[in-house]
């Protein structure tokens, strides 16, 4: 009898995003028989123990990737950090080598931890970003992003191919030289009809400081309105703390069953642009408005597509205010695709080499 195999699932820890899209491939590896080793640090790692309790996990070493207060610093800050970035890498193949070396995994699974890959054991990077948008250096910073993409098996992109998409010209550039499946938009929600029990939904997740001052503005909006608010934080601890602020409520996190129902129980959703939510939101074809955290040009470029395309509205962290709600009611709003990956297929790449 065959040993079951060891698949290695290491999402970054930037948001819960990365974290929270790879649930449902974890969910599919145990279904598909695979044993699953959950690896990552900080938030990410403890968010995915908590929904994931029985499986066994290993801490990786933070890539420590911070936001600063003005968003126009951020290119600055993360070139700044490169050095640290490359260190981190450079610890995660070493790590990755002695365990490939002692037999404990057989596959890996890296949602953009760019060290997380070997050479003798089949590895997937899973990511929207084959194109990476950083202003005027964009051209660079894809072309080293793909060179990374280039080490590993396969590239999977949680997105459809056709020309109607979530990512627009982040996962779908004109070339690409190395081997890209699109297996669908990943999501752990379900869209269910439930009665509605609050107006506003607020998701807050990300890197700090940025994190914090959304939640402040959002916080001096709501709490001077008549809406019936369930804010989020997306603070991660040890326990779920639940608080009442006149007509705001207050959670530092939820795990997936809990949020699932917040948001079916809420008419409208505010949120970052990151594409995990996009994907949660077009799962579930919930009406939103989107703010994209400060100097990120991803979820610029995503909040603009998506209002551009009469699909989501959305606008600056500083601009928001209570008014800008009613403009969600003149876009078309997400819309599912329903495109379950086929995940026999995908993980017949662990079946060999």
């Amino acid at each position: 009898m065959n040993k079951r195999k060891t698949i290695l699932v290491a999402p970054l820890n930037w948001g819960l995003g990365h974290a929270t899209r790879c649930i449902p491939i974890i969910r599919a590896l145990i279904t598909h028989n695979y044993n699953v080793l959950l690896a990552s640090d900080g938030a990410a790692l403890l968010f995915l123990r908590k929904e994931f309790p029985q499986l066994h996990f290993i801490e990786l070493p933070s890539y420590n990737i911070t936001y600063p207060r003005k968003g126009h610093y951020f290119k600055m800050n993360l070139f700044l950090k490169l050095p640290q970035i490359q260190k981190t890498m450079s610890s995660e193949k070493e790590m990755i080598k002695n365990m490939v070396a002692k037999g404990k995994i057989d596959g890996i699974i890296s949602d953009n931890r760019l060290g997380v890959f070997n050479r003798k054991v089949p590895s997937v990077f899973i990511t929207h970003q084959l194109r990476v948008l950083s202003g005027y250096t964009s051209f660079f910073s894809s072309k080293i992003h793909q060179r990374i993409m280039k080490k590993f098996d396969s590239c999977w992109v949680p997105d459809v191919g056709g020309p109607i998409n979530l990512s627009g010209k982040l996962g779908h550039p004109k070339k690409i030289n190395f081997k890209v499946l699109y297996i669908g938009p990943l999501s752990r929600m379900i869209k269910k009809k439930m009665p509605y029990k609050y107006d506003v939904l607020a998701l807050l997740s990300g890197p700090e400081p940025q994190r914090t001052m959304l939640e402040l503005k959002l916080m001096e909006v709501f709490l001077n309105s008549s809406k019936k608010v369930l804010m989020v934080r997306g603070v991660v601890e040890e326990f779920h703390q639940v608080s009442v602020h006149k007509n705001v409520t207050v959670a530092n996190f939820m795990q997936s069953e809990g949020l699932e129902k917040a948001i079916n129980e809420s008419k409208v959703v505010v949120s970052r642009s990151g594409y995990t939510t996009v994907m949660d939101l077009a799962a579930m074809e919930k009406p939103a408005f989107f703010i994209p955290t400060p100097g990120q040009y991803e979820q610029e470029y995503l909040s603009e597509q998506l209002r551009d395309n009469g699909i989501v509205p959305s606008c600056e962290q500083k601009e928001f205010c209570l008014d800008k709600l009613n403009e969600i009611s003149h876009y078309n709003g997400l819309r599912s695709f329903k495109s379950e990956p086929d995940y026999s297929q995908l993980f017949g790449s662990f079946e060999g080499k």
